[in-house]
């Protein structure tokens, strides 16, 4: 007589994800070991010990190491440019609403990642992965503050240079806020007036 299978003996098969599903749990992951312990004690294989799989998946994903905090920059990002494009949607269209809730979208991303941007940004000084994903990023980011500006500016007023210097002291701004050596809405207000003082130039 065959013996038929109980559930103590049938093993519940490995739930497999779908490759976006995989970057998601790994790029948790990997922002929960920054966070616990530090830019430095990530490594491709740590995250694959932390994340429950084997080396080659996260090197599949991710290829190095530089790719990985490469990869960890770019969802920063979009998250802080998703945060801003919907704070956008719902504002008034006047140039101070507009200031202010780019201001506020970009201030508020720093602190709420905490320590752990300025620390993969260190991690990947100097390296031409970071330098290309950076640039992309600030282009894109350029491009929306112009396209949400430019209704209150004088022709070409909103130049490539003008909205450098903007995102420079919007950098500067949010990363003293994480230091604790501003406040959260004196760097918003601050970075209201140059961005309303830019556009009126």
């Amino acid at each position: 007589m065959a013996k038929t299978k109980t559930s103590a003996t049938v093993k519940n098969p490995r739930q497999r994800l779908s490759r976006n599903e995989r970057q998601r749990q790994l790029m948790d992951t990997a922002w929960r070991l920054v966070r616990a312990e530090g830019t430095d004690a990530l490594t491709l294989g740590r995250l694959a010990e932390q994340a429950g799989v084997t080396k080659p998946v996260v090197y599949d994903h991710f290829g190095t190491r530089e790719g990985l905090l490469a990869a960890l920059y770019r969802d920063f990002d979009s998250r802080h440019t998703a945060r801003m494009d919907a704070a956008l949607a719902e504002s008034p269209a006047t140039l101070q609403d507009r200031a202010t809730v780019i201001a506020e979208a970009y201030v508020d991303c720093v602190p709420a990642q905490g320590r752990e941007i300025p620390g993969v940004v260190a991690a990947l000084v100097g390296s031409p992965e970071l330098d290309r994903v950076k640039r992309d990023c600030e282009t894109d980011v350029m491009q929306r503050c112009h396209a949400a500006l430019s209704p209150f500016a004088k022709k070409n007023a909103l130049s490539t240079a003008r909205l450098r210097g903007m995102l420079g002291a919007a950098d500067a701004l949010s990363y003293a806020t994480a230091n604790g050596e501003i406040t959260i809405a004196q760097a918003k207000d601050e970075l209201a007036e140059i961005i309303m003082a830019m556009v009126k130039r």
